[in-house]
Parts: structure tokens; C-alpha cells; sequence
């Protein structure tokens, strides 16, 4: 018999009666978009949960951070990492702004600060950080560099839902944070995406960038776009908050599980939370280092060969992107290139069977003590 499927990652979802009763009334008011009864309980449930004051959602993350990009009429440099989805760099590069790199720090593949400062010139206007796995960046350097040289900092929290440090959530650091609700995230609305803030005088121009610009019924002032949550997606993610918390809690079971199977093996370099932080268990990053037995590549051949789809995530480095070739240099940023061409992300869901972890460790396992 054929090996069953098991892909890097599966949607959680709420029961089916649960999201029915959601959304029944939807058919009686027929409001399915434009910021209804739906979309404003989810911007009010996301505000307790994630414990701020300011928020925006939106079709999805990339939106979100397109929007407060603009939304704070940045102009210049912005320095970010190439570690990262595409997402974050052509948010920056479509809102004609120039990416400038920094490399990532060794421990949890974050932006480093000690080579933030060295960029930053004249033309610098803001620093945008990555989360990255839901590994929290070091908020507390990176906010005093920006203070110093009176930067912006929009954190591409994208992977962070739900982590928090010493309590305070994720959503709180920086001048904003962007978050995805893309089907694939720990919390989801399917597709979806949020923008928290500190300065309240953004939510207007928020709301207004993601339905055109649009200001009242004859009164357009300026080019918006169009990136609002409709009903049905805010419907998901009510229900989905509801659960969320146990969701997280039956993905660091299978995190344990990994982290247990796997420590000790040479040449095999984990991604464990740092003290003082709750995580969210969003990912399973394993780099394999030189010394260790086998190559990423191969591993990832002979899960796929087992019908186990992990990922190589982030390969390559938005730095030697075609549509960015000949603009960077990625030798720049060494420990980035390094982890790109190591890393491979294991399947990881909250719903995946421990028996199921345990036959992915055993086939890196045995490629490892060869």
C-alpha cells in the first residue's frame, strides 16, 4: 500500500456546525463584505486577545503591510532581512522603497541588530523585522536603534500570532506589527491579514486605503486600493480564535515530540523558544550543518520519496530572487546564506499523529548516522 500523504502543514478549522451557525446570518442580512457586523466582532476579539488598543484587518498580510507602509508615507531606505517569505521585500519594493539587507543572527535566524546600525544613512527612513518561525526578533535593541536615529519599525509578524514575551503579545512592539491569517497560520481566516498600531490617527487612513481611498459617497481624495475582510472570512477566524489556544497547545505536543526524537543528533541544529517567550509552535525549522551525516537536499528527496512533503523554507534568499538578480549581494550576508542552503521545515499541525512525527525522525535519522 502506498504511503499516505502528509504535507508540511494543514489548515486548522473550526467544527462545521460551529462555523454554520457563524454565518447563518449572513443570509438574512446579505451583507457579506464592507466592514460588517462580522468583521467588526473579529477586529474586536482580535483586540482583546492580542491585548492593543489599534487594529486593522485586511484581504490578507500583504495587503496589511502594503497599507501601513503607505499609510505612514515613508520615503527612502528601509533595512529588513533576506531571510524571509517574498512577501515581506516586494511589500517594501512595491511601495518604492529600497530594501537594504542585514544579515540574521545564528540563534533564531532573526535580524541582527549589531548590523542594523552600520546601514542606516541619511536616506533610511525605517527598519522592518521579521519574526521569523515565530521566533521574536531582539525588539528591545531594535526599538533603542530606531529611537536613536528616529526610524519607523513595522514588524512582519506574519509568523507570530500568539507568541508573547514575558506576557505581552507579539502584536504590541514596534510602531506596528503585520500579521497573516493566510489558511497555512497557526490562526487563520482562511485568507486574511491584520495590521496593529500605536498611533491611533492611522486607523482612518487605514480604512480608508482599503476600500479605494474613498472618504464618503462622492468624495475621493486620494488612490486607495481594495483589501477588505469579507464576512465569511471574519466568520472563520471568530471561530477559529475560539480555538486557538488549544490548537497551539496540541502543536507543542508534536514540537516535543520532534525536539525530543531529534536532539543529539550530530550535526542537526533545532529552533527552540527562548526563555521568557510562549510560542506558538508555527514551524519546525531543522538546519543540517556540514558535519552531520547528510545534506538538507537529500533529506528532503527521501521524505518527498515517502509521499512526506516538508520544505525548504526560506530557499533561496530573497536576495538572489530572479526578479532581484544583479540589485544584491547575498555573500553580504553570511549567516543568512548559510541557513538558506541548510534549512528544511518539517511537517507541522496540530492534528499531525505523534506515530507519523516519529516516522519522519527515523528517516532523518538514518540518513544522519550513516
Amino acid at each position: 500500500m502506498a504511503d499516505k500523504r502528509i504535507l508540511v502543514t494543514r489548515s486548522s478549522m473550526p467544527p462545521l456546525e460551529e462555523y454554520v451557525a457563524e454565518i447563518a446570518p449572513l443570509w438574512e442580512s446579505h451583507w457579506l463584505t464592507n466592514m460588517g457586523v462580522k468583521h467588526q466582532q473579529l477586529e474586536a476579539d482580535l483586540k482583546r486577545y492580542l491585548g492593543v488598543d489599534e487594529i486593522a484587518l485586511f484581504t490578507n498580510g500583504h495587503n496589511a503591510l502594503e497599507c501601513v507602509l503607505e499609510a505612514m508615507g515613508l520615503r527612502g531606505k528601509v533595512i529588513t532581512t533576506p531571510f524571509t517569505f517574498a512577501s515581506t521585500t516586494h511589500a517594501i519594493v512595491r511601495k518604492g522603497l529600497e530594501p537594504v539587507f542585514a544579515d540574521v543572527r545564528e540563534g533564531d535566524y532573526t535580524l541582527d541588530p549589531e548590523k542594523i546600525e552600520e546601514l542606516i544613512d541619511d536616506e533610511t527612513c525605517a527598519i522592518v523585522p521579521v519574526h521569523v518561525y515565530g521566533n521574536l526578533c531582539d525588539v528591545d535593541a531594535i526599538w533603542d536603534i530606531a529611537k536613536r536615529h528616529h526610524l519607523k519599525v513595522i514588524y512582519d509578524a506574519a509568523h507570530a500570532f500568539g507568541v508573547r514575551r514575558e506576557g505581552v503579545s507579539a502584536a504590541s512592539f514596534g510602531d506596528a506589527s503585520m500579521f497573516s491569517f493566510h489558511a497555512t497560520k497557526v490562526f487563520n481566516t482562511i485568507e486574511g491579514g491584520a495590521v496593529c498600531f500605536r498611533d491611533a490617527n492611522l486607523k482612518k487612513l487605514l480604512e480608508q486605503w482599503k476600500n479605494f481611498g474613498i472618504m464618503g459617497p462622492e468624495d475621493v481624495e486620494y488612490v486607495g486600493g481594495n483589501a477588505k475582510m469579507n464576512e465569511f472570512c471574519a466568520a472563520m477566524g471568530i471561530c477559529n480564535l475560539r480555538h486557538v489556544d488549544d490548537e497551539i497547545a496540541k502543536r507543542r505536543i508534536v514540537a516535543e515530540r520532534y525536539w525530543e526524537r531529534l536532539e543529539g543528533i550530530p550535526g542537526v541544529r533545532l529552533s527552540r523558544p527562548a526563555p521568557g517567550i510562549t510560542p506558538n509552535y508555527a514551524y519546525m525549522p531543522v538546519v543540517f550543518e556540514d558535519e552531520c551525516g547528510t545534506t538538507r537536499d537529500e533529506v528532503f528527496l527521501a521524505l518527498r520519496e515517502r509521499s512526506i512533503f516538508s520544505r525548504k523554507y526560506f530557499y533561496p534568499l530573497v536576495s538572489d530572487y530572479a526578479c532581484y538578480r544583479g540589485r544584491f549581494d547575498s555573500s553580504k550576508t553570511p549567516v543568512a546564506q548559510h541557513v538558506a542552503d541548510r534549512v528544511l521545515t518539517l511537517p507541522m499541525a496540530a492534528d499531525l499523529p505523534l506515530d507519523d512525527v516519529d516516522r519522519i525522525c527515523d528517516v532523518i535519522d538514518e540518513l544522519a548516522s550513516r
